[in-house]
């Protein structure tokens, strides 16, 4: 039994130094993660306003390009991978202003590792999950929707049955704060109650702003929601 605890206290004394470092390293991580997560959010309010005005400068195009070019689509399920396409168009647009930041969000986040995997991974995911939706095509609505009129609305595009098909298949995936906590430094405190006011302002924006611009943009089109 000596022997046996000898050989237990050993091991402990030996692991310590390990899981010390591990802390370490994670709380190092973490912090780096929240800074640019806030860098982020921080970035992508700034960009708002230029994300509004570049959907407006589509719904403009198109009502110059091709208005009303959807009129007398029917107003059933059949429409609903047209409509679905708008939303493609928005988020592409969207989430495209903010690529830049997106993308440095992603390479700081592939580069953060912690001891327990469901945090890298979670990271990393959270992180291509936007870089994802940042890098969607914005689709040729015009094209699409005389094309889908031209068929007598009988036959969705194909090309708009792949571009909604690449958005469902992105699931934004939610970042590992929830994981975080235990490695979260005191002074991070303060960065992340900025960091949740501004991801709660852009909540809001992409619902308010995000649903009237849905509807402008199918009226511009001529196609029911």
């Amino acid at each position: 039994m000596l022997r046996r605890a000898a050989v237990l206290a050993g091991l402990v004394m030996a692991l310590t130094p390990i899981r010390a470092v591990a802390a370490s390293s994670d709380i190092l991580a973490t912090h780096a993660y929240i800074q640019a997560n806030y860098a982020l959010a921080r970035a992508s309010v700034a960009r708002i306003g230029a994300g509004q005005a570049k959907i407006q400068q589509l719904n403009t195009q198109l009502a110059s390009e091709c208005p009303l070019v959807g009129a007398g689509s029917p107003e059933d399920a059949a429409a609903e991978p047209v409509s679905a396409e708008v939303a493609v168009a928005l988020w592409s647009i969207a989430y495209g202003t903010d690529a830049g930041p997106i993308r440095s969000f992603l390479g700081i986040a592939k580069r953060l590792h912690w001891s327990d995997h469901r945090i890298t991974a979670l990271a990393e995911r959270y992180a291509n999950s936007l870089h994802a939706y940042a890098t969607l095509p914005l689709p040729d609505l015009c094209g699409d929707v005389g094309s889908w009129k031209a068929s007598g609305f009988q036959i969705i595009p194909a090309t708009t049955t792949s571009s909604v098909a690449r958005e469902q298949a992105v699931e934004l995936e939610a970042g590992p704060s929830r994981l975080l906590a235990r490695f979260e430094r005191w002074s991070d405190a303060a960065m992340l109650a900025c960091t949740e006011a501004l991801e709660v302002k852009l909540e809001e924006n992409e619902f308010l702003l995000g649903q009237g611009d849905w509807y402008e943009v199918l009226e511009t089109l001529g196609v029911r929601p």
